[in-house]
């Protein structure tokens, strides 16, 4: 027996609220899209579901309550232009990370300069690689390297990166691309900087699900912003580009560690789309 599409997804929206899931009725819209092989866009033309379909909608939305990425029920995640596999293991791309993508892509881009030698582009932390993957599909000359040391995380950055020609490394951010040093234009990541404290503020999707090292940094959340501000330091040409995610809480810290390391001018900190500190910018001195 069949069930009405509205039917299935204000029952799943009362579900999803009660489970305080922040965005009950765009999550079941897009489960139940998922279950149907269509989008959120072309639901209003479903009008009847049938018994097995509905079936797996629920399951999904049973695990969606638990507080299960909805992104590792899909098991994909629109990024910018680009869509990518993730599920259990790797970070989950955000949007408010999109931001920090864009201003990547304006940064390689601007650093062309005419003659046909295209910008060096690090993405260091790249997990699922959705930077240097949004970089490399709107800026596809640009010569994109990333790295990522999390082993789980990894070979989901290979499979999202897999048929471009970025050059994915597993190591730290701390020690590779020794043979970029003072050649690169750009630099960008979306480090861990999540304070150890701050545990049970988490989201419970980002504290249960999400892989510790890409979300906690030390007692301040800053362990690996200090560590970026050399290590692009030493990457980057003078008059290289820096940019970096960090927590809404972090707009004075985030930029004062910069200007603590040295190395860095036109310092400037940036906001997200409802207006909170979200990432960093600076330039290497000597450009």
């Amino acid at each position: 027996m069949s069930s009405s599409r509205h039917a299935l997804l204000a029952d799943a929206v009362a579900r999803l609220s009660a489970a305080g899931v922040p965005s009950p009725e765009y999550d079941a819209a897009e489960l139940l899209a998922h279950v149907l092989a269509t989008t959120r866009a072309k639901l209003a033309l479903v009008t009847e579901v049938t018994a097995e379909a509905a079936a797996e909608f629920a399951t999904l939305v049973a695990r969606r309550a638990e507080r299960k990425p909805l992104q590792h029920l899909t098991g994909t995640a629109g990024f910018r232009y680009v869509e990518l596999a993730v599920g259990p293991g790797v970070f989950t791309p955000r949007p408010e990370t999109e931001l920090l993508a864009g201003w990547a892509v304006d940064a390689s881009r601007a650093a062309y300069d005419g003659s046909g030698s295209w910008p060096v582009v690090v993405d260091l932390c790249t997990g699922s690689g959705a930077i240097a993957r949004a970089i490399k599909d709107e800026v596809p000359l640009a010569e994109v390297h990333a790295c990522e040391l999390d082993p789980s995380a990894y070979p989901w950055a290979e499979r999202n990166l897999a048929g471009t020609d970025v050059d994915l490394r597993q190591g730290d951010l701390a020690t590779e691309f020794d043979d970029l040093v003072g050649r690169v234009d750009v630099v960008v990541s979306n480090p861990p900087y999540v304070p150890l404290e701050a545990w049970e503020s988490v989201a419970p999707e980002a504290r249960d699900h999400d892989p510790h090292l890409a979300l906690f940094s030390g007692e301040d959340g800053l362990d690996a912003i200090r560590v970026i501000a050399q290590r692009a330091a030493a990457l980057l040409e003078p008059g290289g580009v820096l940019g970096f995610e960090h927590a809404d809480v972090q707009g004075e810290s985030a930029p004062a560690v910069l200007a603590k390391a040295g190395h860095w001018t036109e310092i400037r900190d940036r906001l997200d789309l409802a207006g909170r500190p979200r990432f960093t910018t600076a330039r290497r001195v000597g450009g």
